[in-house]
């Protein structure tokens, strides 16, 4: 039987347990062999692809590549997929470069099918980048199976301080944030944004998510989240705030089925 991740409480209690076991849990659970054989099979084969039509075509490793990058689910999207490894990044109009989820031009730059003359998985230590990168997102989605906040913190745990350091203008970073589902979850969720936000015109989301960045924080730059400090009074805001929206909507799920339960017994009498 494979370990799966434990996360015994919700909110920023279960966030500090998942924190203080975080390395011995991750340990047990690369030991799924389930997990241990996709990454052998990647190890073999994966020097052999020279093209994305034969990356695309080989489902198996396809499932790793995609796992790497957040993007499993597009696993039977062979068509999409091939189009945004084969345009690249560096051209004009290149279709990564169109999507709002940027996952999809990291993808795309890993694996440079479209950029360069060689691709980039005839490079030597191109599998042991790709699989550190699957088995962390392996992990998250476990995680997640218990705790769907959980890893969304994960995520931006990760990803906060990578992009936080990108040599990009700060309205930049804020954009990224906004074309990346799993950050704008958590930014929203923080700052208490109503399900609305997101109709709102993108230069007015701007304003709004550096008008709260300002009052929480102090300043409204992304670059302050590669300190360890405000990153971790994001993330302690975002699951208090999730685990305070969750709790409200089990209570009136309960109080809806009471209620149910309450008016057919009243029928019942009459």
């Amino acid at each position: 039987m494979s370990f799966s991740p434990v996360v015994p409480l919700s909110g920023y209690a279960g966030w500090s347990f998942l924190k203080r076991t975080m390395e011995s849990q991750k340990a047990a659970y690369e030991q799924n062999p389930a997990l241990k054989r996709d990454e052998d099979y990647f190890r073999a084969k994966i020097g052999g692809i020279k093209t994305a039509e034969a990356l695309v075509s080989d489902k198996r490793l396809l499932r790793v590549a995609l796992g790497a990058f957040g993007l499993s689910d597009d696993v039977n999207n062979t068509y999409f997929i091939r189009k945004v490894l084969e345009d690249g990044t560096l051209k004009i109009g290149a279709l990564a470069n169109k999507l709002a989820d940027k996952q999809y031009a990291a993808f795309s730059v890993a694996f440079g099918f479209g950029d360069y003359s060689t691709p980039r998985t005839q490079l030597s230590d191109f599998p042991d980048m790709i699989l550190k990168k699957y088995r962390q997102q392996e992990f998250e989605v476990a995680v997640g199976a218990s705790n769907s906040a959980m890893r969304l913190a994960l995520f931006a745990e990760r990803e906060l301080p990578a992009l936080a350091g990108k040599a990009l203008s700060e309205d930049g970073k804020w954009f990224t944030i906004m074309g990346s589902p799993p950050l704008r979850a958590v930014f929203e969720s923080a700052f208490g944004l109503p399900s609305s936000f997101a109709t709102l015109d993108l230069d007015r989301q701007l304003f709004f998510l550096k008008d709260k960045a300002r009052a929480m924080f102090g300043g409204d730059s992304v670059s302050q989240f590669a300190d360890t400090g405000q990153k971790e009074k994001l993330l302690r805001n975002y699951l208090v705030r999730s685990d305070l929206a969750s709790s409200e909507l089990s209570n009136m799920t309960k109080g809806a089925t009471a209620l149910q339960i309450l008016q057919q017994r009243q029928f019942g009498a009459l």
